[in-house]
């Protein structure tokens, strides 16, 4: 069945919009090339898009004629405000933006283990609005949330998981009870994946996996160029994988005994104190040994991943991932090959400490415009 008319404008508006988002400001002339419209259709659906706020002339083209036809038309950036939370055990990093992405503030503030859960969420949501304040958003259109955990899948929410601050929790509600905004929530992970997907190592992917190593261990899953989160949220919690060369296996309370136990942060510590190593230098020693071991280790966990969903691509991200680099990938590439006869190209984190943040801003945009966007 054809399309109605004003369903056909709709579909058109958002086409418009979302070339405006990827490509910048256009001209209408360059809109009609992208859409395939004609020119009376790009010059009622300009009208209509500027009529609603969402786009305005942000100056003239060199390329065109002077008139109607030099005009640029771009989105309204300050049409809604967006902020994205990267949550960890012991800090807490905030950015605001504006609808088009743009970092328009940015702060962090640590959380220490002394912190009773009230102090921890009021510092917490405090930074956020002073952060706002800076940025000059007197109200937020849309809050992303990235934190260690599950996520429920019926509800959206953080659950409550063993070995995480009781604060995680408590800052979602509390944000939503304070803010005239919406408040989402996502593993840090999957945000991590979702920011190396679009703006990241796995720009050329449809298919990875991302390695999450630092203090936690996990893996966020991207198949189709969808993230996958599993029937309970849990897809990718590989800190329960069991392996071998753990203390025994894991349980379903206890990571210990896991992968977890292998590649943590603490891990990898231990395992540079055995070979001599300042445990903060050690990654970027050159140390064969011990980046050798390590990347056994490593191979281990996505060896397992790779046999089961033969992505083709692994990503390293998290502390261990970001510091590693190139070169503990390639061993951890060298040492896969040797345990699977399914091939996996291993890559390390190109956005590194920012990539949580940076997936939670994008889930923001995208959110403000699924509901700004005809």
């Amino acid at each position: 069945m054809a399309a109605s008319p004003s369903t056909a404008r709709a579909i058109n508006d958002r086409f418009a919009l979302r070339l405006l988002q990827d490509e910048g400001p256009l001209t209408a002339t360059q809109l009609k090339a992208l859409t395939g419209l004609s020119r009376p259709t790009v010059a009622d659906l300009v009208e209509r898009l500027q009529g609603s706020g969402l786009v305005h002339v942000v100056g003239e083209s060199g390329a065109e004629r002077r008139g109607p036809n030099a005009k640029l038309y771009g989105l309204v950036a300050d049409r809604a405000h967006l902020a994205a939370l990267d949550v960890r055990t012991s800090s807490v990093s905030v950015t605001v933006a504006d609808l088009l992405g743009s970092t328009l503030a940015e702060a962090s503030v640590p959380v220490g283990d002394d912190s009773g859960t009230g102090a921890a969420v009021e510092k917490a949501v405090s930074l956020l609005e002073r952060t706002a304040k800076e940025a000059g958003a007197d109200r937020l259109h849309t809050v992303a949330v990235g934190a260690p955990g599950l996520i429920d899948p019926a509800t959206g929410e953080l659950r409550d998981s063993t070995g995480l601050p009781a604060w995680h929790r408590r800052l979602v509600a509390v944000l939503q009870e304070r803010l005239p905004a919406d408040v989402l929530v996502e593993n840090e992970t999957n945000l991590a994946a979702v920011a190396e997907l679009r703006e990241g190592a796995a720009r050329d992917r449809e298919d990875f996996v991302l390695l999450w190593l630092g203090q936690g261990v996990g893996a966020a899953v991207v198949l189709d160029g969808r993230l996958r989160r599993g029937a309970s949220g849990g897809a990718g919690e590989v800190g329960f994988l069991p392996v071998p060369g753990t203390s025994g296996l894991p349980s379903a309370t206890d990571c210990d005994g896991g992968f977890h136990e292998l590649a943590c942060a603490a891990a990898v510590e231990a395992l540079a104190t055995t070979h001599g190593l300042d445990p903060a230098h050690a990654l970027a020693s050159g140390h064969e040994p011990f980046l050798d071991a390590l990347a056994h280790r490593l191979a281990v966990g996505a060896a397992a991943i790779v046999s089961v969903l033969d992505p083709g691509c692994v990503v390293l991200a998290g502390e261990t991932g970001h510091q590693g680099g190139a070169g503990l990938a390639a061993r951890v590439q060298s040492a896969l090959a040797a345990l699977s006869p399914l091939r996996a190209e291993v890559r390390p984190t190109s956005l590194g400490d920012t990539a949580v943040l940076r997936g939670a801003l994008l889930r923001a945009r995208d959110a403000a415009q699924d509901q700004l966007f005809p």
